[in-house]
């Protein structure tokens, strides 16, 4: 129940109604009318630029318009118990009582579902893809809480989601995993030592975790030969990294729906017909890059090979689909991946990228404008950097998996709720302040905290009242009684739909985090105010001091309830 949408209508219909008083040819000539908040200095609840849109067609003065509209709409909208024009022609209306109980009604009996849209689009969300060669780092935290969260939004939204983790178990960099294991294998088994400085070598402690369970689990190992027994080490180590990251992962609450190996990508010959489609549609030729821009190109090589026309897509060049020795490129490789994806019919592909892809994503959103004949659009969202503080300093974690800081450390310092949380309270295009004394705090400067202890608080409510959460209170108009802290309740609580929708549809879950620590501060005040002011309590003689405070109440535990349901953060009733 979108209420911004639901008015918008109606205003839409009256003007097509009255449509020879305004020009009107078709309602297409209304479609930049919009229905939104009024600044908060007005003390009115919907805002319509309608008089401004309207006017254009009449070619008079905007202010005329609206006064006109302003008869019209006071006389056949029943909703409202006054409109005022304001600045250049904008209209504000006012809800009368009837309105706000209908519409707290319908809040109420849709609960859950309140604020949820019936958009019914199927989406793959591909996010973290950390390299399976090593334990989750901190640098993949924020896409893995920002990839889950928006999966959530756009499923409460209506949308199918299959969320996706694209395995790169391929290349050098696992035959490099795969000999630092065999080497520290033969370390532990033969005592022989691991050569430390080696280039290319992985050294953290997690490569002598991994061995030490392989050896456990696999103690007739042939250790003689790596080329001999290189797929079966390949695979156990794999399956124990993996094992690893997906652990770390549940920490975080994240879960995948699949994982893709690029393994069998490339076995299966995806890769190569994947090519083979696009040349057919002339998209891949034989042909010569050019060198690489502002680089040496002393060393160049012009080879001939495979080329696919990413500037026919809106690319700045060209991409190469093969290497000097005519293997496939590390891009090749994705465009085959990305090729399954577009076969599986969904409606949109997201990818939640690293700050260091952001050059990554005009060639491969040109891949799949290519395989799909422009049918499917890949969205991609980079996910900043996050600099993590205390004291006011760059804080630094143990380092025992490497030349990294593994997330599992930082699991140990902050518990997951005010993880999930604090990842969301800035855009993820933007850079990420994580201050270890904020969300370690009991205030309004740790978010994660400030909106739980706001649902803590409305159940510590019900229970002095020994009432359900769910108790029916009966409104009407004899007992409508509002208050200024109530009244800007209810205009933050009809937002939910619309916060819900905006962010959904711009792939922006931090709106989700914002919006419901907006909601908790204004209870919190209405709260503060009751301690200084008696007439403000909510409770007196261990009765509710107005049937309208404990109604708003359950809306707000709505509205926590769905909101902090997307974040997969949790609600205690009690703190």
């Amino acid at each position: 129940m979108n209420l911004f949408n639901i008015y918008l209508e109606e205003i839409k219909k009256k003007i097509i109604k009255h449509k020879k008083d305004f020009n009107l040819k078709s309602a297409d000539d209304l479609k930049q009318v919009v229905v939104e908040n009024p600044p908060e200095k007005f003390d009115f609840d919907l805002s319509s630029n309608v008089a401004m849109i309207v006017a254009k067609l009449t070619r008079e003065n905007p202010r005329n318009t609206a006064e006109k509209l302003k008869k019209i709409f006071l006389k056949e909208l029943k909703d409202f118990t006054d409109i005022d024009i304001a600045g250049p022609g904008f209209l504000n209306f006012k809800l009368n009582n009837k309105a706000w109980i209908k519409i707290i009604n319908s809040i109420y009996k849709n609960k859950r579902n309140f604020g949820s849209t019936n958009q019914r689009k199927k989406y793959n969300i591909e996010f973290v893809s950390a390299n399976p060669t090593g334990p989750m780092h901190v640098g993949h935290c924020r896409g893995a809480v920002f990839g889950d969260v928006l999966s959530n939004l756009l499923k409460f939204s209506g949308n199918k989601v299959t969320k996706e983790f694209y395995i790169n178990d391929y290349g050098s960099q696992v035959d490099n995993f795969t000999r630092s294991i065999f080497l520290r294998l033969r370390e532990i088994k033969y005592k022989e030592k691991f050569p430390e400085n080696k280039e290319n070598l992985y050294v953290g402690e997690y490569i002598k975790d991994i061995a030490q369970k392989i050896l456990k689990n696999n103690k007739n190992i042939n250790l003689n030969s790596l080329e001999k027994n290189y797929k079966t080490l390949k695979k156990e180590s794999l399956k124990y990294s993996l094992d690893s990251i997906k652990s770390d992962l549940k920490s975080l609450g994240v879960k995948h729906d699949h994982f893709f190996s690029e393994t069998k990508l490339v076995e299966n010959k995806l890769v190569s017909k994947s090519i083979d489609k696009l040349k057919k549609n002339g998209y891949v030729v034989d042909g010569f890059l050019e060198p690489p821009k502002g680089e040496d190109a002393s060393n160049w090589k012009r080879t001939k090979r495979l080329i696919f026309k990413s500037s026919l897509f809106g690319d700045d060049s060209d991409r190469a689909l093969q290497k000097d020795d005519g293997s496939w490129t590390y891009f090749a490789n994705d465009v085959g991946y990305h090729s399954t994806k577009v076969s599986k019919k969904y409606d949109y592909l997201v990818n939640i990228l690293g700050a260091d892809h952001i050059g990554y994503i005009k060639r491969i959103s040109a891949a799949v404008r290519a395989l799909s004949n422009n049918k499917v659009k890949l969205i991609c969202k980079v996910s900043q950097l996050v600099k993590f503080l205390k004291d006011g300093e760059p804080f630094k974690m143990s380092k025992r998996s490497g030349d990294f800081i593994a997330l599992s450390n930082l699991l140990k310092e902050v518990e997951k709720d005010a993880i999930r949380f604090m990842m969301l309270n800035r855009s993820s295009d933007m850079e990420l302040e994580f201050d270890f004394n904020k969300v370690l705090e009991k205030n309004k400067e740790n978010p994660v905290f400030y909106v739980q202890y706001c649902n803590a608080r409305i159940n510590s409510l019900f229970r002095s009242l020994k009432a359900s959460p769910n108790k029916k209170i009966n409104l009407n108009l004899k007992n409508f009684k509002i208050n200024s802290f109530e009244y800007k309740l209810l205009r933050k609580i009809i937002e939910w739909p619309k916060i819900v929708d905006l962010a959904s549809k711009k792939f922006e879950p931090h709106r989700i985090a914002f919006y419901l620590y907006e909601v908790s501060t204004l209870f919190h005040s209405y709260w503060s105010k009751g301690n200084e002011d008696s007439s403000f309590r909510f409770i007196k003689d261990g009765k509710i001091n107005n049937p309208l405070s404990f109604k708003i109440f359950q809306l707000i535990s709505i509205v926590l309830g769905n909101g902090m349901h997307i974040l997969g953060v949790s609600l205690p009733k009690k703190m």
